[in-house]
């Protein structure tokens, strides 16, 4: 083995951050572990800390002796092994964390010491947090009912199994289809269902309507407007808390599509937060004054909103549909007429749903329309779903229980709307 050669290309800041991640994994084991009695523990902070510098020597030695390197790595690994094994047999219980942990700490170190610094930080990092989280993770495990997991296992099939299969190319007549951008409406929407499920579940209804009606809105805002309309219409609640509420949840509306837009159609974003950051300020003010209103009026009763476990994946489908026919449309009116009857299509047939209206936008070849163009496009059904949400809460609870929010509804329309001359 050329030692020379070694010395000449060691990383030393490598090795230095083995060892310091092996030290930080051992900081937490060993407070983990911290009650037991002396002798009766397989590593702490030192055991790891050199479990963190002998990956970090193997990474060192392998690019002059490969053979070496994996001795040493195999030797960790021995030892990692025979103490599982003593661990188990003295104490009778079987927990491979602590072992799994000993053979994550090596291959960090291992990573750290070939060059891959950010990549050994993350995964030893993301353990840490991992291993300090065990309490609200059981806890979390204990609360979660079989419909809850399979949400979660869903959601990890369709997006880390499914998505990578799909082709990412135009299928179709006019190439409106992309398998591989159509599946991510389904991830996209799903994730957002999700995301809003959870949200729900954590902070609880104790927090009050406004966190779930927060949470609701990442789902369908309109969904919120009219749960939240109908305990309007019962007298269940304060009427001013629920305002504030469908005022909230049209704040997260306006915020929402600036994300989706952000992911599916980046070349809009600037055009499109000229008229939805007015809508999401006009909401959120009103929202907060209602809530110092809501502050002085007892709350008789409580009811959070209904956001549904997002298992069923049938909205998603649906919202594909959709963008597969106004995708077709489009294309079909932008081959036959040009580019102005193809942005009057998208804007008419997202009224129903501004999301598909964003998504069938991103999937139009770049360049069909410029951005100012594209920001037209999307104001229109923004303004007109806002306004329906205020007919829907009007609808339900009657003009008397339903105007302060519906008013606010129509103010940030016409917040939005006042943005027009920007566009033109």
């Amino acid at each position: 083995m050329d030692t020379a050669g070694l010395t000449d290309t060691l990383d030393w800041m490598g090795l230095a951050l083995a060892l310091g991640l092996g030290l930080l994994v051992g900081v937490e084991r060993g407070w983990a572990h911290r009650e037991e009695a002396p002798g009766t523990r397989f590593a702490g902070v030192r055991t790891f800390g050199l479990f963190g510098l002998a990956g970090g020597i193997a990474g060192a030695l392998f690019a002059v002796s490969p053979t070496i390197a994996t001795l040493v790595l195999a030797a960790c690994a021995g030892l990692i092994l025979v103490g599982y094994y003593r661990m188990s047999q003295d104490s009778h219980t079987i927990s491979g964390t602590t072992s799994l942990g000993g053979i994550i700490t090596v291959a960090c170190g291992f990573l750290a010491a070939t060059g891959e610094h950010l990549l050994a930080i993350a995964i030893a990092v993301s353990m840490v947090l991992l291993l300090v989280m065990r309490s609200q993770l059981h806890r979390l495990i204990g609360r979660m009912s079989e419909q809850e997991v399979t949400a979660i296992a869903r959601f990890a099939l369709i997006a880390l199994v499914i998505l990578p299969l799909l082709p990412d190319r135009a299928y179709g007549p006019y190439e409106a289809w992309n398998p591989h951008q159509l599946w991510l409406v389904v991830v996209l929407v799903s994730g957002l269902s999700l995301a809003g499920y959870v949200a729900g579940k954590v902070l609880g209804p104790s927090r009050g309507t406004l966190a779930t009606a927060a949470a609701g809105a990442l789902v369908s805002s309109t969904a919120v407007t009219a749960s939240l309309s109908t305990q309007l219409k019962n007298g269940d609640a304060n009427a001013a808390l629920i305002h504030s509420a469908i005022s909230t949840a049209s704040a997260v509306m306006f915020a929402r599509i600036m994300v989706v837009v952000g992911v599916i159609a980046p070349f809009a974003l600037t055009i499109v937060a000229i008229f939805a950051i007015p809508g999401v300020l006009v909401s959120l003010a009103a929202a907060i004054w209602l809530l110092q209103k809501a502050r002085r009026k007892p709350i008789e009763k409580h009811h959070g909103v209904d956001v549904k476990n997002p298992a069923a994946i049938g909205p998603a489908l649906v919202l594909v549909g959709l963008v597969m026919v106004m995708t077709l449309v489009a294309r079909w009116m932008l081959a036959r007429y040009g580019d102005t009857e193809a942005a009057v299509a998208l804007a008419i047939s997202g009224t129903v749903d501004v999301d598909s209206a964003v998504i069938a936008l991103g999937s139009l070849p770049q360049g069909t329309f410029q951005p100012n163009v594209a920001g037209l496009v999307l104001l229109a059904p923004t303004v007109l779903n806002t306004l329906f949400k205020a007919g829907v809460s009007i609808s339900i609870a009657g003009w008397r229980h339903a105007w302060p929010g519906a008013a606010v509804l129509a103010v940030s329309a016409l917040a939005s709307l006042g943005a027009l001359p920007f566009l033109l």
